[in-house]
C-alpha cells in the first residue's frame, strides 16, 4: 500500500533542507556510495575537520558530523527505494538522484531500440502491402482498398493518445506498452488464422466490398485490435526513451537528441527487413502466402516485447502525475467562470503556490502574457478558498497555454501525412502495373519504399554523427538546430516529392497505352519515394523531440501523442479527399468519371491528384512558416534555469537570424517565483 503522502512530503521537504544546511559536507562523498556503504560513509566524514583545529573542537566537530551522518542513514528508507524496486502507481514521489543516475542512458534505451525494430518490421510491411491484402484477398475495389488502409491507420495514430494518457495519468508509461503490446499481438495473431483459413475470407462478389456476416465481424475486430494494440504502443514509448535522458545534465541533454535519430534509424532497419522479406514473403506464389507474412510480423513482435520486458531493471520509471485531461478542463472552467474578472495590475498577484505548500516536485512554469484571457483561472476571487475548480495556479494555466501553443503544428503538419499515405497506397498500386523485374529478380510492388528505408539508414548516421556536431559549434544547440526549423525542410521535400509523383505517373500511364506488354520500370518510383524517405527523416523525428521537450513535466507522453494524432488526421484527410475528388469530378469531366474510379490506373488521373496534393503542400508550408515564426520556445533547459544576465525581453529562436545561442551552465541560475523553482517560457502577444 502507498505511504501516507502528506508524511513523504514533509520528510522530502525536511531532506531537502537538511541537504541545503549540510552541502558542504554531503559534496565530499559520492551519492552512490552514500546509498551502499552508509556505515562507511559515517566513519569517513572524520576527515573533513581542518589539522589545524584544536584537538577539543575537532571532537566536537566530528560527534556533530557523525550525527549528521546518522539521521541521513535514519531517512534512508523513505528516501532510497530499494534497488530494483519502484514506487507505487499514485505516489506522486520524484525517485532519488542517486537511484536514477545508476539507470538510463543508452543501455536502457537500446532495449527499446530493439522493440522498435523488430515491431515496424511488421507495421511498415502492413502499411505498405495491406492495400493488395485488401483488393486480392478481400475483395475491395481500389477506392475502398485505399480507404481501408488510410482508415486503419488513421486509427492507429489517433488512438495513439489513449495510451499517452494513460500513461500519464494511471500507469507508468513500460506498464503501458506491456498492456498495449499484447492486444498487438493478439491482432497479428488473429489476421494470421484469417488469412490461412479459407472460411474466414470473402467470395468475388463484384462490388464495391465483399466483406460481410461473420467474416466481417472477425476481420474488423483483429483491425480494432490492432489499431488500439499499435495506437497505445505508440503514445507511450518514444517517451518512455526520451525519460532516459536528464535535459539537465549537459551530456545527457546531447544524448536525448541523438536518442529521437536513433529511435527513428531502428524503425528504418526494421522497416527495411519487413519491406523486402515479409513482403516478399506475403506475396509469393500469387498472393497467397499472407498468412506467413502475418506470421512473421506476430512473432516478430512478440520477441520485440520480451526485449522490453528484460530491460525493465535499467529504465528509469517516471511515476504517473495528476490526469493532464483534468488539468486542462479546471484551467478552461474557472477561466469561464472568472471572465467578469478584471486582470489584476501585475502578473505577480495571481494565485501560485510556493514550494513550501506544493505537492508537487515539478518545476513552476514562469507567466507569459499569450492568451491572457486563460490568466482569468489563476484570479482567486474574493473570500474564496483556493480549491482545483475555483482558482488554478500560474504553473497550471501556462501547461495548458504550452499546449495551445502546440495545435497549430497538429494542423500544419497533417498534409505532409496525406501526401505519405499515398505512397502506401496508390504508388503500391502504381508499382503493381510497371516492371518489376532487377535482372532476373522480381520485386514485389510494395517492396520498393526499401529504397528511402536504405537512404534513411545511411543519412541518419551522417546527420548525428557529423552535421549536428558541425552546426553545434555554430549554434550551440544540443539538437544542431531547433526542431522546428528542422520540420520545415521535412514540410518543403515532401511538395516536391509529390511533384515528381505526378511526372512520373504520366510517363507510366503513356507506355502503358503506347504498350501494354513494355511497361516502365518500378523504380522510377524510387525518385518520390526517395524524397520523401528524407523528408520523413526530418519531419518525424523533428515533431517527437519538439512535442518531448516543449511539453510540460506532467504531459509528455500526451503531448508526444500529438505527433501521432498529425499522421492519423493526415490519413483520415486522405480518405476525405478520395472521395470528395471523385465525387466532384465525376460531375464536371466530360466522361463522367472521378479521378480514381474503378481498379484501372491507366483510365484514372491520379497524376492530377498527385499535382493537387503538392500545391496544397506549397500553401501548407507557407502556413506552417507563419506558425513556426509566431511560436517561442521554451526556454533550452526545460527545468528552468535562465541566465540571470537575460534581458527581460523574451527571445525566440525564429526571429534571430539563425538560432540563439545556448548559454553555459555556468552563466545559468535559477528565478524564483516565492520561493519555488521556475520554469520560463517566452511569450508573445
Amino acid at each position: 500500500m502507498c505511504p501516507n503522502h502528506e508524511l513523504l512530503r514533509e520528510r522530502e521537504r525536511e531532506r531537502e533542507r537538511g541537504q541545503r544546511e549540510n552541502k558542504k559536507v554531503m559534496s565530499q562523498v559520492s551519492g552512490l556510495y552514500i546509498q551502499r556503504f552508509p556505515i562507511a560513509y559515517i566513519l569517513d566524514l572524520s576527515h573533513f575537520p581542518s589539522s589545524h583545529t584544536p584537538h577539543s573542537l575537532q571532537t566536537s566537530e566530528k560527534s556533530h558530523q557523525i550525527s549528521l551522518g546518522l539521521s541521513n542513514l535514519a531517512n534512508m528508507p523513505s528516501q532510497f527505494p530499494p534497488m530494483g524496486e519502484d514506487p507505487e502507481p499514485g505516489c506522486n514521489i520524484t525517485p532519488s538522484p542517486l537511484r536514477t543516475k545508476a539507470r538510463g542512458g543508452f543501455k536502457a534505451v537500446s532495449f527499446i531500440y530493439a522493440l522498435v525494430a523488430l515491431e515496424n518490421m511488421g507495421l511498415v510491411a502492413n502499411m505498405v502491402s495491406l492495400v493488395l491484402y485488401f483488393s486480392y484477398k478481400m475483395y475491395f475495389d481500389l477506392s475502398s482498398a485505399a480507404n481501408t488502409l488510410t482508415n486503419l491507420m488513421g486509427s492507429t495514430f489517433l488512438l495513439s493518445i489513449i495510451g499517452g494518457f494513460i500513461s500519464d495519468t494511471f500507469i507508468n508509461r513500460f506498464l503501458t506498452c506491456v498492456i498495449f503490446g499484447t492486444l498487438e499481438v493478439s491482432a497479428l495473431s488473429m489476421m494470421t488464422i484469417q488469412a490461412h483459413s479459407d472460411s474466414l475470407l470473402p467470395k468475388p462478389c463484384g462490388k464495391s466490398s465483399c466483406v460481410e456476416g461473420a467474416v466481417a465481424v472477425y476481420f474488423y475486430t483483429a483491425l480494432c485490435l490492432f489499431a488500439l494494440g499499435v495506437g497505445g504502443v505508440r503514445g507511450a514509448l518514444p517517451a518512455l526513451g526520451a525519460d532516459q535522458f536528464d535535459p539537465k545534465d549537459p551530456k545527457e541533454a546531447k544524448g536525448l537528441g541523438s536518442y529521437f535519430n536513433w529511435l527513428l534509424l531502428s524503425t528504418v532497419t526494421g522497416s527495411s527487413i519487413g519491406v523486402t522479406v515479409v513482403v516478399w514473403v506475403a506475396t509469393n506464389k500469387n498472393n497467397h502466402n499472407w498468412w506467413k507474412g502475418f506470421l512473421i510480423t506476430a512473432v516478430g513482435s512478440f520477441v520485440g516485447f520480451v526485449f522490453l520486458v528484460l530491460g525493465k531493471p535499467f529504465y528509469r520509471l517516471q511515476v504517473p502525475r495528476d490526469s493532464p485531461l483534468i488539468r486542462i478542463a479546471q484551467v478552461i472552467v474557472v477561466a469561464i467562470k472568472n471572465r467578469g474578472l478584471s486582470h489584476p495590475e501585475s502578473p505577480n498577484e495571481l494565485y501560485e503556490i510556493n514550494e513550501k505548500d506544493s505537492e508537487s516536485t515539478a518545476p513552476k512554469i514562469a507567466h507569459t502574457p499569450q492568451f491572457r484571457w486563460l490568466d482569468k483561472a489563476a484570479i482567486l476571487p474574493q473570500n474564496t478558498e483556493p480549491s482545483p475548480w475555483k482558482v488554478c495556479t500560474v504553473t497550471q494555466v501556462e501547461e495548458v497555454k504550452v499546449l495551445t501553443r502546440m495545435l497549430p503544428f497538429i494542423a500544419s503538419t497533417i498534409i505532409v501525412n496525406t501526401c505519405m499515405a499515398q505512397l502506401q497506397t496508390f504508388s503500391v498500386q502504381q508499382g503493381y502495373r510497371m516492371d518489376p523485374h532487377l535482372g532476373s529478380f522480381q520485386v514485389p510492388a510494395a517492396s520498393i519504399p526499401v529504397i528511402p528505408l536504405l537512404f534513411m539508414i545511411i543519412l541518419i548516421p551522417i546527420y548525428d554523427r557529423l552535421f549536428v556536431p558541425f552546426i553545434r559549434k555554430f549554434t550551440n544547440h544540443p539538437s544542431g538546430v531547433t526542431q522546428l526549423q528542422r520540420v520545415g525542410v521535412g514540410l518543403v521535400l515532401s511538395a516536391l516529392s509529390m511533384s515528381i509523383a505526378a511526372l512520373v505517373e504520366v510517363k507510366r500511364r503513356n507506355q502503358s497505352l503506347k504498350n501494354p506488354l513494355k511497361p516502365i520500370s518500378l523504380f522510377w518510383l524510387a525518385f518520390q519515394y526517395g524524397i520523401f524517405g528524407i523528408a520523413d527523416m526530418f519531419t518525424l523525428v523533428g515533431l517527437l523531440e519538439f512535442y518531448y521537450k516543449e511539453a510540460p513535466a506532467g504531459m509528455k507522453s500526451l503531448s508526444t501523442s500529438f505527433t501521432w494524432i498529425s499522421i492519423s488526421f493526415g490519413y483520415f484527410l486522405s480518405s476525405i479527399f478520395v472521395d470528395a475528388i471523385n465525387a466532384v469530378t465525376k460531375r464536371i469531366t466530360p466522361s463522367k468519371q472521378g479521378w480514381l474510379h474503378g481498379q484501372d490506373l491507366d483510365r484514372n488521373n491520379l497524376n492530377l491528384f498527385y499535382w493537387f496534393l503538392a500545391i496544397l503542400s506549397g500553401l501548407n508550408f507557407l502556413n506552417y512558416l507563419f506558425w513556426a515564426t509566431w511560436y517561442k520556445y521554451k526556454n533550452d533547459d526545460e527545468n528552468g534555469v535562465v541566465s540571470s544576465s537575460a534581458s527581460p525581453g523574451p527571445q525566440s529562436t525564429s526571429d534571430m537570424p539563425f538560432l540563439k545561442a545556448a548559454a553555459t551552465e555556468e552563466e545559468m541560475s535559477k528565478t524564483r517565483n516565492g520561493g519555488s523553482v521556475v520554469e520560463e517560457t517566452n511569450g508573445k502577444e
